[in-house]
């Protein structure tokens, strides 16, 4: 009992010492705070010339489309340029597009193209990508060795590349070696040069009667937004249609 009762009297005795500091204009101990979680960094904003990683999806949908255009240089284009090509690296821009994928996602791919054209193609692409239209990849040609045969088995969607145009007839530049070209899903868009079929697989689809995704069609959204740009489509040709092809020239 004689324990308890010592106990009681140190607690009485805290206590009126806690009171007699706080008359005094003592202050309680200040809380220590709990730890705070660090927030995560900025991604700040992106670089031209990078290589983006695909867009994450918003919380409220798909990411906004972006378009960059940075100058082009020799090492953007060390396959598909060479010396005596009609333009040279210091003409070509580099641009960063958003696209929509046949997996119905968002990408972010590289076409190279002249400079006088770069701006008029991020706004055929933003009308693509709001309009959901579909596109396998977006590649420069030299990510295939500068193989046009290769990239367009892959179903590549590319622009710029010094070579020849596959026509009859004396050989000549194809527009594409001028960066005013854009070959645009080749496998669901094939190139009808007599009876070759380019790419081989593009046989699958040479019926055009229904439109399927990827297609260029008359009136379709791939052929409209080329031509509110002022392009033209190989596939109006009613010889060798290229359903592919857009340039600035027709050609």
């Amino acid at each position: 009992m004689r324990r308890w009762t010592q106990y009681q009297l140190a607690g009485a005795a805290l206590v009126v010492a806690a009171l007699l500091a706080g008359c005094a204009g003592g202050e309680p101990a200040a809380r220590p705070e709990p730890a705070r979680t660090p927030a995560a960094a900025s991604s700040g904003p992106s670089v031209p010339g990078a290589s983006p990683a695909d867009p994450a999806p918003s919380a409220s949908g798909p990411p906004a489309f972006r378009g960059v255009a940075v100058n082009a240089t020799a090492a953007d284009v060390p396959r598909s340029w060479r010396s005596g090509c009609p333009v040279g690296p210091e003409q070509l821009s580099r641009l960063t597009l958003t696209y929509w994928g046949f997996d119905a996602r968002a990408h972010e791919g590289t076409l190279i193209v002249h400079r006088s054209v770069a701006q008029g193609l991020i706004t055929v692409f933003q009308t693509l990508y709001r309009d959901r239209f579909p596109i396998r990849l977006l590649e420069p040609v030299d990510a295939y060795d500068g193989s046009d045969d290769a990239s367009m088995a892959a179903d590549n969607t590319s622009a710029f590349n010094c070579r020849k145009a596959v026509a009859a007839g004396t050989p000549s530049w194809s527009e594409h070696a001028y960066g005013k070209a854009i070959d645009v899903n080749p496998v669901e868009n094939p190139y009808v040069f007599g009876r070759e079929v380019l790419p081989p697989a593009g046989a699958a689809h040479l019926d055009r009667a229904a439109a399927k995704p990827g297609y260029a069609v008359a009136g379709g959204a791939l052929v409209k937004a080329f031509a509110a740009a002022g392009w033209k489509w190989g596939g109006a040709r009613k010889s060798n249609p290229d359903y592919q092809h857009f340039s600035t020239s027709g050609n």
